[in-house]
């Protein structure tokens, strides 16, 4: 959804004063100073105007535009890369070698025991890519028509993630290529649907939902025993809504599922409606439902890393303070039936980063009055686990995904 109070930005084309609306996902502020690029303008010189904070408006091809992008992207890349083998020749072991220099299979192994710093150095290596690449901006019409050659049609994508622009007015707008390529990605996501091979069906996310593509946690909902009544089940924080539409597979006759997202409620909202599950209800809640029954079974699959999110969509991944995850352990008692559980699934990949540690976790189960009656485990198999060249390796290939079973202390 766009936000309420709209934001312009103004520049200069040919001395004449341009006006739009301004569009950014991530709530960046309009750019203050924009020049003019197209296909002339070289991928050395449009990195230097970006990296100087510079806004450049897209004349050109508008394939060119995404071309010029990548090349940026590759830059960045190269000045990273370059940082982190500087840091891992400063830091690795006293031990004379052979090399010269640290290889890029090296680095994981000189950098494990910095990995708390070194996860805070790759966000903000993150954030400061994502603001340089999105200084490359497009303008569309307030149809969000762009008027560049060989342009596609981009108004359903952007009229699904950004809403509808103010066409009596003929309210243009300018946003960054990345936010537009970003539509465009949620768009066929939308269309081809995420498969879910252990439940043989796909998931349809939209703009600015957390899209399941890591599932591993799934078939841990499946093997794991339901409650010996399960009658009511609530799904905290449902997103997509996948744990809801397992629960509903598995028989539960009542599933509450709840969201503080309205993306994420539309967005659940059609999946279970693809699927002809009468038995889920939605509502829209910061965690728990009101006026809703005890429930035998509570589940939530919250953000699994301890840091601030810098967009949107990264609310599904990260957690400032372990806010949602505390908040939900503490409420989650007062919500349960006599006899009933909380399915808690989490990665370990925080304590594995040093950001959380496992002690604390334990703690906090015990603050909100639960202890643990079993756990289930399992390994992602994803490609970021399996590299060698990631500089958080050491972290991701030791990271477990579990289903926590709580129940109240006895």
């Amino acid at each position: 959804m766009l936000p309420t109070e709209k934001q312009y930005v103004q520049w200069h084309e040919n001395e004449t004063l341009c006006n739009a609306r301004w569009l950014s996902e991530s709530n960046q502020v309009p750019p203050a100073r924009i020049v003019l690029v197209d296909d002339k303008t070289t991928a050395d010189e449009a990195y230097r105007l970006a990296c100087a904070g510079t806004s450049m408006l897209w004349h050109g091809d508008f394939h060119n535009a995404r071309q010029l992008l990548q090349a940026i992207n590759r830059r960045i890349e190269r000045s990273e890369q370059r940082k982190i083998s500087k840091a891992a020749n400063k830091n690795k072991s006293a031990e004379p070698t052979a090399e010269s220099s640290v290889t890029p299979k090296m680095i994981p192994e000189v950098l494990s025991k910095q990995l708390p710093n070194l996860f805070h150095q790759q966000r903000q290596a993150q954030a400061q890519r994502s603001r340089v690449l999105g200084r490359l901006l497009l303008k569309l019409d307030a149809r969000y028509v762009s008027q560049l050659r060989r342009a596609p049609d981009v108004s359903a994508a952007c009229t699904a993630a950004f809403g509808q622009l103010d066409k009596a007015m003929d309210e243009s707008c300018l946003l960054s290529f990345r936010d537009l390529q970003g539509a465009l990605g949620a768009a066929g996501w939308r269309a081809k649907g995420v498969p879910i091979e252990n439940l043989g069906l796909s998931i349809f996310p939209h703009y600015g939902v957390f899209a399941p593509t890591r599932h591993e946690y799934v078939q841990l909902l499946l093997d794991a025993p339901l409650p010996d009544t399960c009658d009511v089940a609530l799904d905290i924080g449902t997103g997509t809504g996948l744990l809801a539409i397992i629960l509903a597979q598995r028989g539960v006759q009542q599933v509450i599922a709840t969201d503080l997202n309205p993306r994420a409620l539309a967005c659940a909202s059609e999946n279970f409606a693809r699927l002809e599950l009468s038995a889920v209800q939605l509502q829209q809640a910061d965690l728990f439902p009101t006026d809703a029954p005890l429930a035998n079974l509570i589940v939530c699959n919250p953000p699994w890393l301890p840091a601030k999110p810098t967009s949107p969509l990264e609310h599904g991944v990260y957690d400032a303070n372990s806010a949602m995850l505390r908040g939900f352990l503490q409420g989650a008692k007062q919500h349960l039936a006599e006899q009933g559980e909380v399915w808690l699934i989490l990665s370990d990949l925080a304590e594995h980063l040093q950001l959380r540690t496992r002690d604390e976790l334990l703690g906090w189960f015990a603050d909100a009055d639960l202890e643990v009656k079993y756990r289930l485990d399992t390994q992602p198999k994803h490609g970021r686990s399996q590299d060698n060249t990631d500089p958080l390796f050491a972290a991701r290939s030791a990271e477990i995904t579990s289903l926590w079973c709580l129940v109240p202390q006895s």
